[in-house]
């Protein structure tokens, strides 16, 4: 199922070009070195242009748990240096407009709330700036003047006494809403989030939007005196997806302005950026709605005192994300996702001058601008992401994160390839072969399939296609219809549709590596996480030619998630209620086949995951216990749709290698 936090869809990697010969190493991947890996994101680029903040996160193993901590780095090279501290983790690192400050999320205490903290740059402790009972969930500066803008969620009547224990105390849940679960929430209640705003030496924040709604996105004008934001505030939120985007003034008292309209056909605009003049609002739109998420994603602008808003890319048939002005303000840079890269380009206000203008074999998922200068957060193929410059039309790294890590270790080469599917749709994908792979070979083969369904494999590292290749598996990375990249024609096949298009596209995968003589039919093995463990499940209950299959956080019987899971919205968008439209349900429910499954077949879920609940792979687990066939369910306890703890994602790596053992080699 797709979700919008970064680690629950499992978009895995991508490729270095066509064809990338194997790197020079002296030993294979291990899961201890996959363990040992770090993770780069953010990108804040500060005021005077000479450094960049961005955070790492890394396995804190003795604990178990993982720690994420604030860096800065000279924006024209150096030695990075670490503000924030090993003993807790530390996010949204954030300049003060003045330039001597650098602001961060953190919770230094195991009861402690979040909020928000300052280092001085030159050096010294972390300050903490916030003490907000409930605590802080984002915050930035305002461009003029020292004041702050927080998100904050509605405070419970518990956490604004002084009892710090009285919070602790467990208390009924009241529901009265129509979406009322999300997955790493919980149970939905009234309290919302909201836009606040703080001055440094303020014990009491000031709100500045109110209502039953929730406002996400925030960000300030040029000037200092306003904030866009993104919201639903229809009649009912929770029964339509047709969030807009209000402006609010950044005083006591100010009403919230709506710029974009609600529509019969909902927009879903989010990720407002101000122009340097502070005249319009760039943002992201759905236009087609009524898809879902199988929709193309937009850029659009609007005037920001209203007006009528245009749509830039209508003829760019690829999503785009995290649009942001130019220092001219005469351009608009986003990321753009097509084939299996995602690159940086911008256009011009009127929608003019469409240019790539950072592109490869790479994946962008970040980044940031100061004037002139621009920083990406770039992945290779057989590199995790890191910090580049780009400058003279050339990316310069800035970081070197895991370098150390993987210097001895042997990279699998990796090849684009491209076939058609069964009714003549082109299908693309990619191949990781192993590390000291021979031609002459036949080898065990691995289809990995991406979650979402809307997502595609790209140009990012990943650790468990690795892991196999090191192994001597091939791996198949597949982006059948459904997957985004590629149109929203191509995204949309799929909508009420599950897998039947995509079963054809990924199979058509599979006997074109056979064809071309490397994947042993003999030896196929089949698996995913999250929408890739739904589609191996409509796999293994169309063809018995799978030797294994490991299916995570997947779907069954969906009539049965109703009310269960948090989609709610979207089973009825695109499947109707399951009481006026039951055959559509039961169409696409894999339990309904089970007794065709003769492949051995490895369960796995988080107890707590809300997103895909684990009684999916409960009902798998039972359905082919009962009919006598080899099957064994792995539920991770006090986890959601992610598998989070260390010891944990060791032990789902360790069990894929002695499943595909058993059954495979």
């Amino acid at each position: 199922m797709k979700i919008k936090i970064a680690f629950l869809v499992m978009t895995i990697f991508g490729m270095f070009s066509n064809y990338l010969n194997a790197q020079d190493g002296k030993n294979p991947l291990t899961i201890d070195i996959i363990l040992n890996l770090k993770t780069v994101r953010d990108v804040e680029i500060s005021p005077d242009g000479k450094w960049v903040a961005y955070t790492v996160s890394e396995n804190d193993l003795k604990k178990d748990k993982s720690i994420k901590r604030v860096y800065i780095i000279p924006f024209f090279g150096g030695e990075a240096i670490a503000i924030s501290g090993k003993d807790y983790s530390a996010s949204e690192p954030k300049w003060s407009p003045d330039n001597k400050y650098l602001s961060f999320l953190a919770s230094k205490g195991e009861d402690d709330k979040t909020q928000v903290w300052t280092s001085n740059r030159m050096g010294g402790d972390a300050q903490v700036l916030s003490k907000i009972r409930q605590g802080v969930e984002g915050h930035a500066w305002s461009p003029v003047g020292n004041k702050l803008m927080l998100v904050l969620t509605d405070p419970k009547p518990e956490e604004l006494t002084a009892d710090k224990e009285d919070d602790k105390k467990p208390k009924p849940f009241v529901i009265d809403r129509r979406q009322f679960k999300q997955d790493y929430v919980g149970y939905l209640d009234r309290y919302r989030k909201h836009i606040y705003t703080l001055v440094p030496g303020d014990s009491i924040p000031v709100q500045l939007t109110f209502g039953d709604f929730d406002d996400s996105d925030p960000i300030w004008s040029p000037d200092g005196t306003k904030i866009a934001f993104a919201s639903n505030r229809t009649e009912d939120p929770d029964g339509n997806s047709d969030s807009n985007i209000w402006v609010v003034d950044a005083l006591k008292g100010s009403k919230e302005q709506q710029l974009t309209q609600v529509t019969t056909n909902p927009n879903q605009d989010n990720s407002p950026t101000w122009s340097p003049d502070g005249k319009s609002i760039a943002y992201k739109t759905v236009t087609n709605g009524k898809i879902l998420w199988y929709a193309g994603e937009k850029l659009a602008i609007s005037p920001a005192d209203g007006g009528t808003a245009k749509v830039l890319t209508t003829d760019l048939d690829r999503n785009i994300s995290k649009p942001k002005f130019s220092e001219d303000g005469k351009s608009i840079y986003f990321l753009l996702e097509e084939n299996g890269t995602s690159v940086l380009a911008s256009t011009g206000i009127s929608g003019n001058r469409l240019k790539k203008v950072v592109t490869g074999d790479i994946s962008i998922g970040d980044y940031d601008l100061h004037e002139n200068q621009i920083v990406t957060l770039t992945g290779k193929a057989n590199r995790p992401n890191n910090l580049y410059v780009f400058e003279d039309n050339m990316l310069r790294e800035l970081t070197n994160v895991d370098d150390d890590v993987l210097a001895n270790v042997k990279k699998p080469s990796i090849e684009e390839i491209k076939f058609k599917s069964k009714d003549g749709t082109p299908v693309e994908g990619f191949v990781v072969k192993p590390i000291d792979f021979d031609s002459s070979k036949k080898y065990p083969t691995i289809l990995w399939l991406h979650g979402g369904p809307t997502s595609q494999y790209d140009f990012s590292f990943d650790s468990e296609p690795q892991l196999f290749a090191a192994n001597g598996y091939v791996v198949l990375l597949i982006n059948p219809r459904g997957s985004t990249g590629y149109g929203e024609e191509f995204s949309k096949a799929l909508f009420a549709d599950w897998g039947g298009p995509d079963f054809e596209d990924v199979m058509a995968g599979v006997d074109y590596a056979i064809e071309e003589g490397y994947a042993d039919p003999n030896k196929l093995a089949v698996g995913g996480w999250s929408y890739g463990g739904i589609l191996t499940n409509y796999v293994i209950t169309k063809t018995d030619r799978f030797k294994a299959a490991m299916s995570g956080a997947s779907e069954a019987l969906y009539r049965a998630n109703y009310g269960h899971d948090h989609y709610q919205l979207t089973w009825e968008q695109e499947l109707g209620l399951p009481w006026e439209n039951a055959e559509a349900w039961e169409r696409i429910s894999p339990f309904n086949d089970i007794a065709k499954i003769v492949t051995p077949t490895l369960w796995m879920g988080g107890s707590d995951d809300w997103n895909v609940p684990i009684q999916n792979s409960e009902q798998m687990y039972l359905g082919m216990k009962r009919l006598g066939r080899e099957t064994q369910l792995i539920v991770y306890p006090d986890e959601h749709h992610g598998i989070r703890r260390p010891s944990f994602q060791k032990d789902r790596m360790e069990r894929y290698l002695a499943w595909l053992k058993k059954y495979v080699k």
